[in-house]
């Protein structure tokens, strides 16, 4: 079952496990610059309002009716990530584990392949929840991707357009799938005192505060790691999965359909340094990460259609210096603290 909860996707499986619950968190944030650089992850600025498609039938698109789903707004070269928030199951020293597929326009942000049905993992198509906490972009080599960023649909931006030369979907389709219960309790025994070898606590904290139809563009490179599932295959449960498309609209077009006012424009850069917001490097010493996908890595950005189209990006690609970035380390014990480098 898929809910909609205060701007938040909340995903239920309680045919599978009581516990089997995750939410999906669509963050603004600020769009780092496509410089060459590899940034840490900015914070998140606030998360952007969803609302139901078939509550505004009327004035949507009829391919949204369609595909049915959510929606929500975003600025011409606004940026977004996704946070992947779970809660701790205190007497197993754990989360309940899924897999999860994100396509930006039918295109596995993963892979760079089109969308197929179920989870492969030679090469992995999807990410695994709780030990990847967040989602930036699409995973381009190991340890990097390029940041998500919004752009019209049509015009050539994003990873549908460069990859299958058409633009039909645009949006971001999500399906996740639990883990089945006979693994989850197999693999997280009850604990005992001290937390199990090998189990996996989260306790993270990431600060969080012109057509109609857009896409997600590949944009400028951060510093992020997509792991490795530590699983076996089949211990994901193939025959139970939930599906939602998220469409997006562009924040001027917001008000024509909803009634309400669009937001507010999204930080630059140098507002983002006046600002004092914190960067974030978050890293597993234990867990593998994915190459990355030779497809994404050959796509174009979008500032570098925008210089082969001979539009000016100075004024929102502009270099910064990340200055108070916080370490997040996953891999202590429960009481363990970090100690200073």
């Amino acid at each position: 079952m898929i809910e909609l909860n205060n701007n938040a996707l909340v995903f239920s499986f309680h045919e599978v496990h009581w516990e089997a619950k995750m939410s999906l968190h669509f963050q603004r944030t600020l769009r780092i610059p496509d410089d060459g650089q590899k940034y840490p992850l900015p914070s998140g600025l606030g998360s952007f309002p969803i609302h139901h498609v078939d509550d505004f039938a009327a004035k949507v698109p009829p391919s949204w009716l369609e595909h049915g789903g959510v929606m929500l707004p975003m600025y011409q070269s606004e940026a977004m990530w996704i946070n992947l928030k779970v809660h701790n199951i205190f007497d197993r020293n754990t989360a309940y584990p899924f897999a999860l597929k994100i396509a930006v326009g039918k295109i596995n942000a993963v892979t760079g392949e089109t969308w197929t049905e179920g989870l492969s993992k030679y090469p992995q198509n999807y990410i695994v929840s709780p030990i990847q906490p967040w989602v930036d972009g699409y995973c381009v080599g190991e340890g990097v991707i390029r940041q998500f960023v919004a752009k019209p649909l049509g015009c050539g931006y994003s990873a549908e357009e460069q990859i299958t030369m058409e633009a039909n979907y645009g949006g971001m389709q999500i399906e996740i799938f639990p883990m089945k219960r006979a693994a989850f309790e197999r693999r997280f025994p009850i604990a005992r005192n001290d937390q199990p070898e090998g189990q996996f606590n989260f306790t993270f904290f990431r600060k969080s505060s012109d057509g109609f139809d857009m896409a997600l563009a590949p944009g400028g490179r951060m510093r992020q790691f997509i792991y490795k599932d530590p699983f076996s295959i089949d211990d994901w449960d193939l025959k139970t999965s939930s599906k939602c498309f998220v469409h997006i609209a562009n924040s001027l077009e917001w008000h024509t359909i909803t009634g309400e006012k669009p937001l507010a424009a999204p930080f630059t850069v140098k507002e983002y340094r006046e600002f004092g917001f914190p960067w974030f490097d978050f890293y597993n010493d234990n867990l593998q990460a994915l190459t990355g996908s030779r497809a994404l890595e050959n796509l174009k950005s979008a500032a570098e259609k925008n210089r082969a189209g001979g539009w000016d990006q100075n004024t929102q690609n502009e270099s910064i210096e990340p200055r108070n970035i916080i370490a997040l380390r996953n891999g202590l014990k429960q009481n363990q603290v970090r100690e200073t480098p």
